[in-house]
C-alpha cells in the first residue's frame, strides 16, 4: 500500500555559498546529480525535486534523470515552503516521504535504507537518523502528517513537527557521518573536496 517518496529540496538561492551550489562539481558530477544518484540507489520508490532559484539550469540537468520536479514560487520564504511544495505535488496515496536537502551528497543509500527499514519495522510516523547523538537527514514522515505539514509555522519548520509529535519519533543510530554534512559556504565545499581527494589517493 502506497509508495515511499523522496522530496529533494533544491530551491535555495545559495546566498552564503555565493554561487549555485547544486551545480558545483562533486565526485565527477554536479552536487544535485550526486544526491539524486544516492537516493535512486536506495529503497525509495519515487523522487521529486523542488526547484526555485536557478530553475532553468537545474531542469536541464535533472530532466535526464528518473525524477519528477516541481517549482516553488515561494522559495525565497525559506526551506519549509519548499517542503510544503513537495508535499503538495505528491500523489494522494503515498506511504511516507524522506526529506533531503540538495546539498547533502554524502548521505549514502545505506543510510537511507536504515531509515526506511526502521520505519517499516517500528510503526513510528517520524524517523530521524542519528550520528554520535546528533540528528541528521533525511527525516522520514508518514502520510498521516500530510495536513500537519501544510499548517507548520515557517519560522520553525519541520523541527516543530518533531516537537509536537515527539512520542511518534524514532531515532536511528547510524555509523554514517554524512547525514550531518551539508555545504553552506565555499570553504566547507573546498575542504570536503580535499578530504575526498586525499581519501582517493590513500585507497
Amino acid at each position: 500500500m502506497g509508495e515511499i517518496w523522496a522530496v529533494i529540496l533544491a530551491a535555495g538561492e545559495s546566498k552564503r555559498m555565493g554561487l549555485p551550489k547544486m551545480l558545483l562539481t562533486f565526485s565527477g558530477r554536479t552536487m544535485i546529480e550526486k544526491v539524486i544518484t544516492n537516493v535512486s540507489e536506495s529503497k525509495i520508490d519515487k523522487i521529486i525535486v523542488v526547484l526555485g532559484a536557478y530553475r532553468e539550469a537545474l531542469v536541464e540537468l535533472i530532466s535526464k534523470l528518473p525524477v519528477k520536479y516541481c517549482y516553488n514560487d515561494n522559495y525565497k520564504k525559506g526551506m519549509l515552503s519548499s517542503v510544503q511544495c513537495g508535499f503538495r505535488n505528491l500523489p494522494s496515496d503515498f506511504k511516507a516521504v524522506l526529506v533531503f536537502q540538495g546539498d547533502q551528497p554524502l548521505i549514502t543509500s545505506n543510510a537511507i535504507n536504515e531509515v526506511i527499514e526502521a520505519y517499516l519495522s517500528s510503526g513510528k510516523g517520524i524517523v530521524i537518523p542519528v550520528f554520535k547523538d546528533l540528528r541528521g537527514h533525511p527525516i522520514l514522515i508518514d502520510i498521516k502528517y500530510r495536513d500537519e505539514i501544510k499548517r507548520l509555522n515557517p519560522d520553525q519548520g519541520l523541527r516543530s513537527l518533531v516537537c509536537m509529535f515527539s512520542d511518534d519519533v524514532l531515532e536511528v543510530d547510524t555509523n554514517e557521518s554524512g547525514i550531518l554534512t551539508d555545504f553552506d559556504t565555499y570553504e566547507q565545499y573546498k575542504k570536503e573536496l580535499i578530504k575526498l581527494n586525499n581519501y582517493g589517493r590513500d585507497n
